[in-house]
């Protein structure tokens, strides 16, 4: 079992509300999207080898856990997240020695692997679903699998089993001449979705998870794992099939219904993550376990995660998130700090007695924060809304993520092109609002995509002000799977290590008041004002011990709240300052005026 590097939470204080304390209660979690993180062949895609050649840089920050998105053996249609082979590396990667490189040498620094773990679906080239393309094989069932309406052609339009359409663009529902009929995907569709009602679908993935935990890993984070269990009815019928006693919502203005409110957080979701746990982790020691999730509320995320249901440890919401988007994902939609509070608050609210938060804001499918809904338009600005940004989020109850380069302030792509996206979800979906349905400009389409296109997580690590940022060798023999930032001139790993005011150091400073002060690990946490138009502020309080958090998340000077001001009234010295987006003299001038500079964070001790 991996040791890490800081102590644990005492047991006096509680935290999920197991008892001993689970050793992640005050540890921070680290994304690395391997194919954009550090490339070591000059082949323009990031490895694991690269991966283990920067962990010095990893521990310096000071996490304890590195989230290693897929790198199994994949045809990379969706960018790994479509698995032909769970038990291989894909050579795109690595190998598996490399990948036991990078377990021994990230354990040996005290830092724990999760790994991205897909079993909603698979790659139609997976080995379980060629088989189950013919009927009289063992695996027939183990996919949702529908023969064509009855009176209609097979393959042509209208013959779908119901009307659902893809997230990805396009049908649900891919016919296969091979067998014959149609299999569902809610995804791409080279991503067909598992049967989890069929029981050796779900002893074969548990089978897999052992053996990875065998090999050493830590634990998983589960993709989209809250949408294995399908709504049927009673003849195990989808909605909207020919003869379903449940009836399918109608048909939006793209041409399709949703599969979402009938496959995510469906019927036998706790069943199936309750089995999944006795059968992998119920006996091991010293893992985590975290779960996507969508289609899961704040109070649905209390029962998950509360131990005394043994399900997963802790889950990712996404309705905080969501707040800038309208009826669909491409509708942009103005920030509001009040609905950020209003989301966050019901999620901190929800574990308030048991239970767990996961704490972020960017991962591989978000924009960078800093781009969304900080100010990346000057230097200044994006520093300060990059800290500001970056408080928020460690400094609520739960375990904080790091997604790769926000310890950076790393922005968005800033695109202008549809041909320099790669991601399969943005290309499809300009397809299918601008050119085929028409139910968007092709001007604000790509506003859309600016804004919320996965691309702009994916763009490659900016390690110094090269020619390709450090990501790959300048002279490299092939470009990067995807253009490198223009501004990783100025904004670099290089440029920030060793500068005590970078976005780095004050992560550095964030993860350090996550591994000493229990206070803000697992004290309580209490909202002050709650419909401030710039202000967030909060207390964190354990026992004698309170802190007080204000932020701006504003471009502009503001008032801090009249509450707020109340429990600032006997003012504020320097050494009352914990940690700051300018600094300790700079906030408590701000303080003594009743004001927060634009994107001005203060934590002072009460």
């Amino acid at each position: 079992m991996t040791t890490l590097n800081r102590s644990a939470i005492p047991d006096d204080v509680r935290t999920n509300g197991a008892t001993p304390n689970p050793w992640w209660a005050n540890a921070v979690v680290y994304q690395i999207y391997p194919r954009s993180f550090q490339d070591s062949n000059g082949d323009g895609i990031g490895d694991l080898k690269g991966i283990t050649s920067r962990l010095d840089y990893i521990a310096d920050l000071g996490v304890d856990v590195i989230w290693l998105s897929p790198v199994y053996q994949s045809p990379q249609d969706d960018n790994g997240y479509d698995i032909s082979d769970y038990q291989a590396i894909d050579p795109l990667f690595g190998t598996m020695e490399d990948m036991n490189e990078l377990l021994e040498q990230a354990h040996a620094r005290g830092i724990k692997v999760i790994m991205d773990l897909v079993v909603n679906h698979t790659s139609d080239e997976h080995a379980w679903f060629q088989e189950s393309r013919d009927p009289n094989s063992a695996k027939a069932d183990w996919y949702w699998w529908r023969p064509a309406r009855e009176g209609k052609t097979p393959g042509e339009p209208g013959a779908e089993p119901n009307e659902w359409g893809s997230y990805f663009g396009g049908s649900a529902w891919q016919y296969d001449e091979q067998r014959g009929e149609y299999f569902f995907h809610q995804y791409s569709k080279k991503q067909p979705d598992l049967n989890w009602e069929n029981p050796e679908v779900r002893k074969a993935v548990y089978q897999m998870m052992n053996w990875w935990m065998d090999r050493g890993i830590d634990g998983f984070r589960m993709d989209v794992i809250t949408q294995i269990s399908k709504v049927v009815d009673s003849h195990g019928r989808l909605p909207g099939e020919p003869g379903s006693e449940i009836e399918d919502y109608p048909a939006g203005p793209e041409g399709y219904s949703s599969p979402y409110p009938f496959c995510s957080d469906g019927p036998r979701v706790d069943e199936f993550l309750a089995e999944m746990r006795r059968e992998v982790f119920e006996q091991r020691g010293g893992y985590m376990n975290v779960g996507e999730a969508p289609g899961v509320d704040a109070s649905r995320n209390e029962y998950i995660t509360d131990p005394a249901h043994k399900e997963l440890d802790m889950l990712f919401l996404f309705d905080h998130v969501g707040i800038d988007q309208g009826d669909s994902k491409w509708d942009v939609v103005q920030f509001d700090v009040r609905h950020l509070r209003e989301r966050l608050k019901e999620q901190q609210e929800a574990v308030h007695d048991r239970g767990w938060a996961s704490l972020f804001t960017c991962n591989h499918d978000q924009p960078r924060v800093v781009t969304r809904w900080g100010d990346d338009s000057t230097e200044e600005n994006r520093a300060h809304s990059a800290k500001a940004f970056g408080m928020l989020v460690h400094l609520h109850r739960g375990t904080p993520y790091i997604y790769q380069g926000e310890e950076l302030g790393m922005t968005g792509a800033h695109f202008t092109e549809l041909g320099q996206y790669r991601d399969l979800e943005a290309i499809n979906a300009y397809r299918q609002r601008v050119t085929e349905a028409k139910v968007q400009s092709g001007e604000s389409m790509m506003d859309a995509l600016a804004m919320f296109g996965r691309d702009n997580a994916r763009t490659p690590m900016q390690w110094d002000g090269s020619k390709y940022a450090g990501f790959t060798a300048a002279d490299a023999p092939k470009e990067p799977w995807i253009s490198v930032n223009p501004n990783h001139v100025e904004i670099n790993a290089a440029a920030q290590f060793d500068d005590p005011d970078s976005v780095y150091a004050f992560y550095k400073k964030l993860v350090n008041l996550r591994h000493n002060s229990p206070v803000v690990a697992a004290g309580e946490w209490e909202l002050v004002d709650d419909n401030d138009e710039a202000v967030y502020a909060f207390t964190r309080t354990l026992g004698e011990r309170r802190m007080l958090v204000m932020i701006n998340l504003s471009g502009r000077h503001a008032q801090l709240p009249a509450h707020t001001q109340e429990l600032l009234r006997n003012g504020v010295a320097e050494d009352h300052v914990v940690l700051s987006t300018y600094n300790a003299i700079h906030s408590v001038k701000s303080i003594a005026k009743g004001e927060l500079s634009e994107w001005e964070g203060v934590v002072v001790q009460l």
